[in-house]
């Protein structure tokens, strides 16, 4: 079930409805929108105890919720989701474009800062890099450092960091070093993993699963918001079919298929979602015409060069590029590419 709140309802109103909801067994999920706020209900069957909850003063009225990812569902609350970064304007999934972009694994604190400066000089906010490698033939990165690394390219470069968690232990770590937490394809069914990533309260990227269903992947963002973290963006980037042309295939029309069906702000990784790096600047175009909120790439100086995820990477040219092409198709969507420099001389 889900609770509408009345407009006009108050903090204590709300307030109210979560112990009521507490009090008879459920969890309660306040989910604030524009101009009114929906109560999510996890636990209860059917519904139990409703007659109760719709007399509770400032309750417009109590809902049945028919998809099983009850929180994730555009029924439970039909506006948009925009997750924020204290301290900064960034966004992803409001008007504005979320750009994410980095090296798969970082080698070494020169390269990530070189990176860091000529993306950031472009306008995207985000930086991403592994610092726990989950592919057992890639570079492992640098580990503990390269989280330490990300934290001095916020400093520097006013860039948010992206790190992938892939167990308990650096679960820990990267939430403690990194601004979002990253869940991989490979890990988008460890329900134990989703569950404490929902305990910690920070911003996840979840990435959908290479054979997972749209049902799938909104059961496992649900896993992490029935945990209390509402703070759940959306990854597409690929999965596998059998075609052979390309490293997996990118599957776009999961993109309207998402935001018909759920609240939660999506990206698209064209990078590890073809693999190759001649497909990367048409794919993130394709993506930011059928509705995706940002994109995430892989950037190397040298992408021939890379031992780990070379062949869906660009060049900082190309990305630089790929930047002005989107920034040319946001208005026509309704959207906004960040123009402002933030890194290089301005961070001095």
């Amino acid at each position: 079930m889900v609770i509408v709140m009345k407009a006009q309802a108050t903090e204590e109103d709300i307030r109210r409805v979560c112990e009521a909801i507490e009090q008879i067994g459920f969890r309660a999920h306040p989910l604030s929108g524009e101009g009114h706020t929906t109560v999510g209900i996890t636990g209860n069957r059917g519904d139990a105890g409703r007659g109760d909850l719709e007399t509770l003063p400032g309750v417009a009225e109590v809902r049945r919720v028919l998809k099983q990812y009850k929180l994730a569902s555009r029924e439970t609350k039909p506006d948009d989701t925009v997750v924020r970064f204290a301290g900064t304007d960034a966004t992803i999934g409001g008007k504005d474009l979320a750009i994410v972009a980095g090296p798969c694994s970082v080698e070494n604190r020169e390269q990530a800062f070189e990176l860091a400066d000529q993306i950031a000089a472009t306008g995207a906010r985000f930086f991403r890099a592994a610092a726990f490698n989950p592919h057992a033939s890639a570079s492992r990165g640098l580990r503990v450092e390269t989280l330490k690394i990300l934290a001095e390219i916020r400093e520097r470069f006013a860039l948010l960091t992206i790190a992938e968690a892939v167990d308990s232990e650096t679960l820990g770590l990267t939430a403690e070093w990194a601004d979002i937490i990253q869940i991989g394809a490979r890990n988008m069914q460890n329900f134990s993993l989703l569950r404490m990533a929902g305990r910690l309260r920070k911003p996840v990227l979840l990435e959908r699963g290479l054979s997972a269903t749209l049902d799938e992947f909104l059961m496992a963002a649900e896993y992490l918001m029935s945990e209390g973290n509402y703070q759940v963006v959306l990854c597409e980037r690929g999965v596998r079919t059998f075609d052979s042309h390309a490293g997996n295939t990118l599957d776009l029309s999961v993109i309207p298929a998402v935001r018909q069906a759920s609240h939660l702000p999506i990206l698209v990784d064209p990078s590890h979602g073809t693999g190759r790096s001649d497909s990367v600047l048409p794919m993130a175009r394709a993506a930011i015409a059928c509705g995706a909120n940002g994109v995430a790439v892989e950037v190397r100086s040298l992408p021939e060069k890379t031992p780990a995820g070379g062949p869906g990477s660009i060049d900082p040219e190309q990305f630089a590029q790929m930047m002005h092409e989107l920034g040319q198709i946001a208005p026509v969507v309704g959207r906004t590419l960040p123009r402002e420099t933030h890194g290089g001389a301005a961070a001095e």
